[in-house]
C-alpha cells in the first residue's frame, strides 16, 4: 500500500492524467547508476551517483537485493547488478528486432529532413535494403526494397566494409566489382576504397557525392547492438542541389544523431558510439 507522498501526478497525452509511485522512481536512479558506471559501486560512489544521501540509498539496495535486482560482493561489500536484472536484460535483448526498433526512427528523419532514408541489413550476398521511406521530392535513383548495395561503389556498402570483420568482406570485395561493376558509374580503385573506410572510421560515417548516381548525395551511418556489432546501415540519400554533404553539415549529424538513437535502443552504449 502506498501513501500519497509516494504518489505523483504527471500531465500527458492530452491532459491525461498519469500515476506515478515516486519513491520507485527515486530508488531506480540507484538502478540506472549502476547500469551507466558498468561495474561494482560502493554505497557511498553509488549514492552519491544517484543524487541520495548513502542512509537513504540503504534501504532500497536491501529491497533490491530481497529481488534480485543488486547483489552485495562479500569481499568487497561494493553492489553490482544481480540476476534477475541480468536476467530482464537479457529477456528484453531477446526480443529486440533491429529494423523494427529502427523503423520509426528512419521515419520521424525523412519527415524531418524531407529526404529519403534506407535501413539496410548484411545479407547473404552483402549490404541489402530492407526498408525505404520517400523523400517529399523527386528522388532519381535505382534503390529499392530488396536492393543489394555495391559494398565498395555505396556509401551504404562502404559503411560495412568498414564494420564488419576484414575477413568477412575480403571474398565479398573480390565479387564486388564483378557483379555489380557494370551498374557504377566510375567504379573506385582498391587504393581508394581502403581511403574510404578509413575516412569512414574517422568520422563514424560513409559518404557518396554524385556516385554512384549522378545528381545524388548521401550519408550512411552504422547502427550497432550491444555487443558492438553493426547490425544495421542508415542511409539519408538526397539530391545533390538540396543536401549539405560536408561532414559537420546537417543531414551528417542528422543521420548520425538517428543512427545513435536506434543503437541506444538496441543496448549500446553511448561511449562506444563513434
Amino acid at each position: 500500500m502506498t501513501n500519497d507522498a509516494d504518489i505523483e501526478l504527471n500531465e500527458s497525452n492530452g491532459g491525461k492524467e498519469r500515476r506515478g509511485i515516486q519513491s520507485i522512481e527515486v530508488g531506480g536512479q540507484l538502478l540506472l547508476s549502476l547500469a551507466a558506471h558498468g561495474r561494482p559501486m560502493p554505497l557511498r560512489d553509488l549514492a552519491k551517483a544517484a543524487n541520495m544521501l548513502p542512509g537513504r540509498a540503504h534501504p532500497y539496495l536491501v529491497s533490491y537485493s530481497k529481488l534480485g535486482l543488486v547483489t552485495q560482493e562479500a569481499s568487497s561489500g561494493y553492489y553490482w547488478l544481480g540476476p534477475t536484472a541480468i536476467q530482464l536484460g537479457l529477456v528484453g535483448l531477446k526480443m529486440l528486432n533491429p529494423v523494427r526498433e529502427a523503423i520509426p526512427f528512419a521515419e520521424a528523419l525523412a519527415r524531418e529532413t524531407g529526404h529519403s532514408v534506407a535501413l539496410s541489413v548484411w545479407g547473404t550476398q552483402g549490404p541489402t535494403i530492407v526498408y525505404l521511406f520517400d523523400a517529399i521530392y523527386p528522388l532519381h535513383t535505382n534503390i529499392r526494397t530488396g536492393t543489394l548495395m555495391s559494398l565498395a561503389g555505396t556509401a551504404t556498402g562502404r559503411l560495412f566494409a568498414a564494420y564488419l570483420p576484414s575477413k568477412l568482406i575480403e571474398e565479398f570485395m573480390l565479387e564486388d566489382h564483378r557483379r555489380l561493376g557494370p551498374d557504377i558509374a566510375s567504379p573506385f580503385t582498391p587504393e581508394s576504397v581502403q581511403a574510404l573506410l578509413m575516412e569512414v572510421r574517422k568520422f563514424g560515417l560513409s559518404r557518396a557525392i554524385n556516385n554512384p548516381t549522378p545528381g545524388v548525395c548521401s550519408f550512411a551511418a552504422p547502427v550497432f547492438d550491444y555487443s558492438g556489432n553493426i547490425v544495421l546501415g542508415l542511409t539519408l540519400l538526397g539530391r545533390s542541389g538540396a543536401f549539405e554533404f560536408s561532414w559537420e553539415g546537417a543531414q551528417a549529424i542528422a543521420a548520425k544523431r538517428c543512427a545513435a538513437e536506434v543503437s541506444k535502443r538496441l543496448g549500446h552504449t553511448s561511449s562506444k558510439l563513434g
